[in-house]
């Protein structure tokens, strides 16, 4: 009987242990005062093909991979994962990544955005910044809960993602939507920034990803979304990996904002590959181009 009992004592131990280890999830907005919402039929829905697709994201989240506490190092980056605006390549550009980073000691924290959405949205074009501002204001108001410091909090995202992060780090500072509570009063500004195979010239000029930039073809959207004609001198710092041979989203757009950030004096960073195509993430199968993780991790450390 004694057995028996500790048996299951170790099991509720051992269930306890497996929960701490799992992320925090955090909502970004009350469910009652989510931004530019409407109420739909609409409903999340998660597919699992190559990766985990989610699109149609009703209730926008984090969620929090925080670094063993001996081996934090006070960073933190969220991540923005890729799909052309329609769904979230949400492990392979989400998860991976943010595990990734917890190896390195810096807490990784994906964030599940809305997509523009005519159904359950009004001026659906903003409501994807009006997330990422949102989000990164929680890390930020949650900094010391979560052991990394205010001023070391970055961004990475890819495809349409990278583009996210674009806009973040070119319009943290205007207003996309009232403010709810106190943490509206936090800077959405990112320390530092990293885009992969990013999205960041109009649309007309990116093949495949046409659909990605702008929701509408108002002259208007199109302009405010030409993330490269927005930087100025207070744009965070900024590392850029692409391959050359991407024919979704060519190359020439991280070209493009590289040139940008170099014209106004914006400390970048950028890592050009020969060959790996579109939609890479860690590159697992491609010895030299696996190799980018480690480059962003190692930029980081060079930031002051």
């Amino acid at each position: 009987m004694k057995k028996r009992i500790l048996f299951v004592l170790v099991l509720l131990f051992l269930g306890s242990c497996s929960l701490c280890a799992q992320d925090t999830i955090i909502k970004l907005w009350p469910k009652d005062k989510i931004p530019n919402y409407v109420k739909s039929g609409e409903k999340e829905t998660h597919e699992k093909s190559d990766a985990l697709r989610i699109s149609k994201v009703q209730e926008p989240d984090i969620a929090v991979y925080l670094p063993a506490e001996k081996n934090a190092t006070g960073e933190a980056v969220l991540i923005f994962p890729g799909g052309g605006y329609r769904i979230l390549a949400y492990d392979k550009e989400g998860t991976y990544i943010a595990k990734y980073l917890n190896g390195k000691g810096i807490a990784g924290i994906v964030v599940k955005y809305r997509m523009p959405s005519s159904v359950s949205q009004t001026d659906k074009h903003l409501v994807p910044l009006i997330d990422a501002q949102r989000a990164l204001r929680i890390v930020r108001r949650n900094a010391e809960n979560f052991n990394i410091k205010p001023d070391k909090i970055g961004v990475i995202g890819f495809s349409a993602g990278g583009h996210l992060v674009a806009t973040l780090g070119t319009h943290y500072d205007e207003k996309v939507c009232e403010p709810i509570d106190d943490i509206d009063n936090e800077s959405a500004r990112p320390d530092f920034m990293a885009l992969g195979y990013a999205v960041i010239q109009l649309p007309e000029k990116n093949n495949k990803a046409d659909k990605v930039v702008a929701t509408k073809k108002e002259p208007s959207i199109m302009a405010y979304f030409a993330n490269y004609e927005k930087v100025t001198a207070e744009t965070p710092p900024a590392l850029l990996f692409h391959a050359a041979d991407d024919s979704g989203v060519p190359v020439a757009n991280s070209l493009d904002f590289f040139r940008a950030l170099h014209a106004k004096g914006v400390a970048a960073t950028m890592h050009i590959y020969p060959t790996g195509g579109h939609g890479f993430s860690l590159a697992r199968d491609n010895a030299h181009l696996q190799g980018w993780p480690d480059r962003f991790f190692e930029w980081i450390e060079s930031l002051e």
